[in-house]
């Protein structure tokens, strides 16, 4: 899965990478940790956009009483996006999650109560983005809009089957010429496969 993830780049090179402008206000993107569990409001890209948005990690669909669902919301499995009755309805929201890495433990026995942390980058440390997909959800009472996304994720490739060895997953990561195709709407079952470019862990 992916809750905890890396942004390790300058505002600049976030723009330039990506075609997009940031909040006249944010100059600085870097954060060394991004934690799911936190909800924070994370960078998306956002189809037909010219700038980035913010959007609160861990999907709200539009039915949710309150914002209690979140917490099983920050990651959903490509391959059952259309059973599952939180994410069905915002399969054609489509996003891009910037991201420079992503966290994952290794358990070191059987019940998980030895494990060690990895980070896991592109071979050549730069940017790369999770396929994401987006909700908006209205509280009721009191008016507030809170729009939302998580990170899709699907069977893990070689070296993250090693890594998160319980339940072999890791998220969608997008080659840079498919994030036009994910972001225009093409079948989402096209990219339930594991990520094939090399990737790096670094045992922290």
């Amino acid at each position: 899965m992916c809750f905890y993830f890396q942004m390790s780049v300058d505002a600049q090179t976030l723009e330039h990478r990506f075609q997009k402008k940031l909040p006249m206000t944010q100059s600085q993107v870097t954060k060394m940790v991004i934690n799911g569990f936190e909800h924070p409001k994370i960078l998306v890209t956002l189809p037909h956009s010219t700038h980035f948005d913010f959007y609160e990690w861990g999907l709200i669909p539009h039915w949710a009483k309150d914002v209690s669902i979140q917490k099983s919301t920050l990651n959903a499995r490509i391959e059952t996006l259309a059973e599952k009755a939180s994410f069905k309805n915002a399969i054609q929201n489509r996003c891009l999650i910037p991201a420079t890495g992503f966290y994952e433990w290794q358990w070191l026995d059987e019940k998980g109560k030895n494990k060690q942390k990895y980070l896991i980058q592109n071979l050549d440390n730069t940017l790369f983005s999770f396929a994401g997909i987006t909700s908006q959800w209205i509280d009721k009472a009191t008016g507030e809009i809170k729009n939302t996304c998580c990170i899709l994720t699907t069977q893990a490739n070689e070296i993250m089957s090693k890594i998160h060895n319980t339940k072999q997953r890791m998220p969608v990561i997008l080659a840079e010429k498919n994030e036009a195709d994910w972001l225009n709407g093409a079948d989402y079952q096209l990219f339930a496969f594991p990520y094939q470019v090399p990737l790096q862990s670094l045992m922290l």
